[in-house]
This record gives structure tokens, C-alpha cells and sequence, in this order.
């Protein structure tokens, strides 16, 4: 055989194991739990199949949602980490309560565990939400809170008004999901980085003028290395709105790269309850295009970083320094 074929058939031999395995998780050798509303499965529910998952459980486990909308309040508590919840398409498998009031309660979906992945599914509060239908009272009514520490989300839709989705704390991943709402809708104290998101403002669906807030980071302290970076993101809707607010004395946002519709409002940030003390709070844009990326009339406190700073926030290493999102079960391009 030549050097030429043993070359070959080398390569062959390694994208064969490559295909099979992801991260050194051999995929086909991961138990899955079946979740399907017909009952052609263990479970009509998904609360119930993250029920079975033996707590402080060390070894992935894929809970596989089969299309269609499961009303029922989800939680993954602590003890239950390494659980991938794999719906057929934030389209297709929907899950969605109507949960008011409080923002840590109310939730749709709410994940306290460490070392969780979720795929092609979307979160509704439906007490708000579709605004266009909404007859209640506006209030805290969140999609989701995510809690846990090293948490992906992958081609996930959070759907609500106010509050949509409380990113609480923890380092988290968001790749090409979408995020709805009016209010404060991307808001807590998460480090976190959304990478090719669409970011949908829905507070002028019934009246055009309205504005609304989209993020509202509680960084609490200078110590703290928590963040929200919008990295290859699109901004859009109806209705105008600010680039964030500071929920904390020391807020961090950063917009890097991403698409800004009109519906920016010019001086793009609020200092909130911070005001005179505009210096602690980093709210940034870098690299942004659209209509809404025009700078010259934002406020004069924002901040501008130097290129390491920057890519010291937008580089994948800010939310994962040991590697953890290249050991998911699936590949996540980053």
C-alpha cells in the first residue's frame, strides 16, 4: 500500500471517529428519556421526565421533547445537573405557563443546576404575551430563569412582555436564539454572552410610541465579572426602546458587531437609580451597524474599551476558560 493510501486512510479512520463522537461524549451512548403528548412514550410531560433523572446525577442525560405545546410549569432543580433537553425546533416544541408577579416564581422554565443544555425550544409567558391579545395587567411575568452555572441554550425562542428572561447568575451561552419583550426583558446578573441572537422588541405592538428597556444588568460590584455581551446580534421590532439600563450600581453591557434597527432611542442608555453616578456602569457599543448605531447623540458617560478590553469580553474565553461548552453533547460553532 502506498504512503499516499496509508495517509488516506488515516484521515478517513479519524473523521469516522470525529463523527461519532462530540468532545469525547460518544453520542449514541448517552440514555434518553422520550417526552411525547400522544403518551407513545414514558412520559406526556416534561417536569416528569426531569423527575426520573437520579439526583446529582454526573453523566449526561438527553430528555428527547417531541413537537408540540406543553403547558406545564418546568423546573431543573440543583441537584440535577448534565441534563440536555432537546425539543424538534423552537418552532415546532413550545412550553408555556402563564406565572405572574415574582420574578423568581413566576418563570415558565427556571434552571438551577449546573452543566445544562437545552436545543429547539421556546419558553412562553403567556400572561402578557402576545401583547396584541393581552387583557391582564402588565407585570413581572418571566419565560425564563436560568440560574446554573455553565448553561448553553441553542436555537431557543423566550417569548414574553416584562421580565422575559431573568439570565440570574452563573456563566451561560445563547446561540442563535430569540429574545421577546418590552421591558427589562434580558435582565439579572448572569455572565453571559448571546452570539447571533435576534433581540425582538414587542412594546409598540399596540401603541408605536411606546418605549421600552431591552437589557438591565445587576452588577452589584466592581469584584464582579459578570456581563451581558450581544456579540452578532440583531435588534429589531415595534415601538422604540433604550440599549439598557443599570439595574445595579455597577451594570455591564456590551453590544459588539450586531445589527441596531431605528428603533434605538438616540442617547441609547439610562443610568436608573444611579444617576451622579454614571462612572461604574459600562455600557458599550462596538463595531454596531443599522440605523439605530448612530452614536452622536448617546449619553456622554458611555464608555469606550480599549481593543484588548474588547476582545477580552467578546472572546468565548470571557464565559468559558476551562472549556466547558466544547465538552456539550452536541457542537456549538463559537
Amino acid at each position: 500500500m502506498s504512503r499516499f493510501m496509508v495517509c488516506a486512510l488515516f484521515i478517513c479512520t479519524l473523521l469516522f471517529i470525529c463523527d461519532r463522537f462530540t468532545n469525547g461524549i460518544e453520542l449514541e451512548d448517552i440514555p434518553t428519556i422520550n417526552v411525547d403528548k400522544s403518551q407513545n412514550s414514558s412520559f406526556s410531560s416534561i417536569q416528569a421526565a426531569i423527575n426520573s433523572v437520579p439526583s446529582n446525577n454526573k453523566k449526561w442525560i438527553s430528555i428527547s421533547v417531541s413537537a408540540g405545546v406543553y403547558k406545564e410549569k418546568v423546573e431543573i432543580p440543583s441537584d440535577k445537573p448534565f441534563i440536555y433537553v432537546k425539543g424538534e425546533g423552537m418552532g415546532r416544541t413550545r412550553v408555556v405557563w402563564n406565572g405572574h408577579g415574582s420574578i423568581l416564581t413566576s418563570a415558565t422554565f427556571t434552571s438551577l443546576a449546573d452543566n445544562i443544555l437545552v436545543s429547539g425550544i421556546t419558553f412562553m409567558n403567556a400572561y402578557n404575551y402576545p401583547p396584541s391579545k393581552n387583557v391582564n395587567p402588565v407585570m413581572p411575568a418571566v419565560a425564563a430563569r436560568i440560574s446554573g452555572d455553565q448553561s448553553a441554550f441553542h436555537e431557543c425562542g423566550f417569548l414574553g412582555y416584562q421580565d422575559t428572561l431573568l439570565d440570574d447568575k452563573g456563566k451561560h451561552y445563547f446561540s442563535l436564539c430569540t429574545v421577546e419583550g418590552a421591558v427589562d426583558f434580558i435582565f439579572g446578573n448572569g455572565q453571559s454572552i448571546y452570539e447571533k441572537c435576534n433581540i425582538v422588541l414587542n412594546v409598540g405592538v399596540l401603541n408605536p410610541n411606546s418605549t421600552g428597556y431591552i437589557a438591565a444588568q445587576a452588577r452589584h460590584t466592581p469584584d464582579e465579572t459578570s456581563g451581558f455581551v450581544f456579540k452578532h446580534c440583531s435588534v429589531r421590532g415595534k415601538g422604540h426602546a433604550l440599549l439598557g439600563r443599570a439595574w445595579k450600581a455597577y451594570s455591564r453591557v456590551i453590544y459588539y458587531a450586531s445589527s441596531l434597527s431605528n428603533l434605538v432611542v438616540p442617547r441609547g442608555w439610562d443610568a436608573w437609580n444611579f444617576v451622579g453616578h454614571e462612572s461604574r456602569i459600562t455600557f458599550v457599543e462596538e463595531e454596531c451597524e443599522g440605523a439605530g448605531s448612530n452614536k452622536s447623540k448617546r449619553v456622554a458617560w458611555e464608555k469606550t474599551l480599549t481593543r484588548q478590553e474588547l476582545k477580552s469580553f467578546t472572546s468565548i474565553s470571557y464565559i468559558d476558560s476551562g472549556g466547558w461548552i466544547r465538552r456539550l453533547p452536541i457542537h456549538i460553532d463559537v
